[in-house]
């Protein structure tokens, strides 16, 4: 029987933040990519949520929760973790995160270690200086224009990997409630990439790292980063485990939610009593 997924409002000082919540047993809380939402996690969370209670929160400036009045770091975003967990009365909890996701689930498991019992890092990346300058120019040129041009432009970016035309439309959406904002997410990536090794060090939760070989790829064509740069966290995190997932793109947690709760529920179940 499918768990009912319910949305509520989460009141900061900066603004409110939606999240999707369903399921009962032990939580685990999805944290999504930048430019995307909640909805990131449409087809996993009714399957966590048959073992799990699942969350799954919209970060300030993207999705359907409230711009910021300020530019907000990982850190600021781990903060705002904190702050549901705090209104949920949840006390420890597991996370899954991916790209900017993954860097605010490390960052919570570094600086509030005893809030946490799992991580799962998925297709996270200490960029490079000039996949940092790539990936600062690629979003300069994301403005609404008068002829509505960027709708098609956002539609293509993704097209040709996204594999689906009703999966595109929904990060198109996405996409498009970012627009005449600042990048809020990207920008506190860049700046994270500065002391992510230093703040990895510190994380002592069992933590599973969730590679897409396709995503790996996109990246070195688009000039953000390379293989090579995800093999930092076997050495930052030496007691991590790392798994890559044959095909995973992007998109993988949309394309493939099965494979993804299959390992997931796996590490998470490991050594429990």
């Amino acid at each position: 029987m499918n768990q009912p997924i319910k949305r509520a409002f989460l009141d900061t000082e900066d603004g409110q933040i939606l999240y999707r919540i369903g399921g009962e047993g032990e939580p685990l809380l999805l944290l999504h990519q930048n430019f995307r939402s909640g909805d990131e996690f449409r087809e996993l969370i009714p399957i966590f949520a048959q073992k799990r209670l699942v969350i799954a929160m919209d970060f300030l400036g993207l999705g359907d929760s409230d711009k910021p009045p300020r530019m907000y770091s990982i850190e600021d975003y781990a903060k705002t973790v904190i702050l549901l967990l705090d209104e949920l009365g949840i006390k420890t909890t597991s996370i899954l995160g991916n790209h900017t996701g993954a860097c605010v689930a490390a960052e919570v498991a570094a600086a509030y270690s005893e809030r946490v019992e799992k991580i799962i890092l998925c297709n996270i990346d200490n960029f490079s200086e000039e996949g940092k300058a790539a990936l600062s120019k690629k979003f300069e040129g994301l403005n609404i224009k008068a002829d509505g041009s960027h709708l098609m432009q956002r539609w293509s970016a993704r097209a040709s990997y996204v594999g689906s035309a009703e999966l595109n439309h929904r990060w198109v959406l996405d996409d498009l409630k970012c627009f005449g904002y600042p990048w809020y997410a990207p920008l506190a990536v860049i700046d994270y990439c500065q002391r992510m090794e230093e703040r990895f060090r510190l994380i002592k939760s069992p933590t599973l790292i969730l590679s897409g070989t396709e995503d790996v790829k996109q990246l070195e064509r688009l000039g953000f980063a390379n293989a090579d740069n995800r093999e930092f966290i076997l050495t930052a995190i030496p007691h991590a485990k790392m798994i890559d997932l044959e095909g995973g793109t992007i998109c993988m947690m949309n394309q493939m939610p099965e494979k993804i709760s299959k390992v997931t529920i796996e590490f998470l179940e490991e050594n429990s009593v």
